[in-house]
């Protein structure tokens, strides 16, 4: 029982801060502005959660090109350290080979979960009549994503049906993710 809450509060803190550095990662790939003058509230907050781990490892790792590699190792250490405490808490059975492949593999897992966010509250602030900074942010981050599907797929009747697409193959990649997954370290 103790594990289990235990593994709850670090998938939870790991989530939100090597989420927000996996963010922060596709923002700055994305070169969506992201400092307090652009009025991104969605910059601000990714900052703010993430500038205590990124910025040190920023000192060490260059770019490479568009890629902030700081905040893309920043998340798989986060991954890396959840991993091991829970293998310490475990009993420290097993190999830790496995640990590193366990943390790309919550890497990628968080990026789909993440992206599954992304198009829900895209498409429920597409629904608003309104239009807000945060809703600008959120199609910035989602468009690129929708446009080939949008290439493909006509409006239905006047609706875009490209966001659930797009969904559904997030959902298939985590099931592919899954698979591979379980059959590497299965074996």
């Amino acid at each position: 029982m103790l594990y289990q809450i235990i593994s709850l509060l670090l998938e939870v803190a790991v989530g939100i801060f090597g989420g927000a550095c996996l963010l922060r990662l596709y923002m700055q790939l994305l070169r969506i502005p992201m400092s307090a003058r652009s009025g991104n509230p969605l910059g601000r907050f990714v900052f703010a959660l993430t500038d205590w781990i990124v910025l040190p490892l920023r000192r060490v790792l260059s770019s490479l090109g568009a890629l902030d590699t700081a905040s893309l190792v920043a998340a798989f250490v986060l991954q890396l350290a959840k991993f091991a405490l829970l293998w310490l808490i475990a009993g420290a059975g097993g190999s830790l080979f496995f640990l590193p492949l366990l943390a790309v593999f919550g890497l990628l897992s968080m990026a789909i979960s993440g992206l599954t966010v992304a198009v829900i509250v895209y498409a429920v602030l597409s629904w608003l009549p309104t239009s807000s900074v945060l809703s600008g942010v959120m199609a910035r981050l989602v468009e690129p994503l929708l446009t080939p599907i949008r290439r493909v797929l006509p409006l239905v009747g006047g609706i875009d049906l490209s966001p659930l697409v797009l969904l559904l193959l997030l959902q298939v990649a985590a099931i592919v993710l899954g698979g591979v997954q379980g059959g590497v370290l299965g074996a």
